[in-house]
């Protein structure tokens, strides 16, 4: 019944993770969808207007991951959908079980 996840393509460094995110805006529901190819695929209500979404973005994986929102950076697409998202503190190993959890 439980089939094999994907496993997220994860660089690990000495303060942290930074792995790739594929957001869909303006859904009807907030949360991780799935695992395509490595990346996390995530929902979001906010719409990508002024920053709305990739500040959703932030607090979804805060939230998630249960770290500070000051933890959770997002280091390249900020105007795509397409994001590397870094979060200090964390392993990847750690990364891989609280995202498992989250899936459908």
């Amino acid at each position: 019944m439980n089939e094999p996840t994907e496993p997220i393509s994860v660089r690990e460094s000495a303060d942290g993770v930074s792995f790739a995110v594929h957001v869909q805006p303006r859904a009807s529901r907030c949360g991780v969808t799935g695992i395509l190819n490595g990346a996390v695929k995530i929902r979001l209500t906010s719409p990508p207007v002024d920053g709305a979404a990739n500040d959703h973005c932030i607090d979804l994986f805060a939230q998630l991951l249960k770290v500070r929102r000051r933890d959770v950076t997002i280091i390249t697409g900020e105007s795509s959908r397409h994001k590397i998202i870094k979060i200090a503190g964390i392993t990847a190993e750690q990364l891989q079980r609280l995202i498992e959890n989250q899936l459908p």
